[in-house]
């Protein structure tokens, strides 16, 4: 079967969450802050593979979606960062938005690559708030 055209939804990982932790240690007086940052999202990226003709694969997966970042850990451990979903596509592609008609990306080579929606940004820890007035922020990102 040949398919030529085909409507999907792509989403993106989100960024983790930061972390608020706090040091505690027998011989250590004051511990300080040690919540860790958060992991990046994965994104969707389209490939172009000359050996492909058809579309047929994305009618029955309709939905494309990319790993979630990581939350971060105490010990100021940064979070994973999510995988990118890399999904491969015809030659002479093209990529538009639904609702506006407006074409992102068209694939002439083949191994080009574009992303098509970031991943998330992930958030900071209490570690990346403290300053000489707030020693011990009680504040993450999410």
């Amino acid at each position: 079967m040949f398919k030529d055209q085909v409507d999907i939804t792509v989403t993106s990982g989100k960024g983790g969450n930061g972390m608020v932790a706090f040091r505690r240690e027998k011989y250590l007086e004051f511990g300080g802050p040690s919540g860790g940052d958060s992991g990046d999202g994965g994104s969707i990226i389209f490939e172009a593979n000359e050996s492909i003709n058809t579309l047929i694969d994305f009618s029955y997966n309709r939905h494309l979606k990319a790993e979630n970042g990581k939350d971060g850990l105490n010990k100021n451990k940064t979070g994973a960062r999510g995988n990118d979903a890399v999904f491969q596509v015809p030659l002479g592609t093209q990529v538009f938005i639904r609702e506006t008609n407006e074409l992102i990306f068209d694939f002439h080579f083949k191994g080009q690559r574009e992303i098509i929606v970031k991943g998330g940004k992930g958030g900071r820890g209490n570690v990346s708030f403290k300053t000489h007035t707030n020693p011990a922020p009680n504040i993450s990102e999410n």
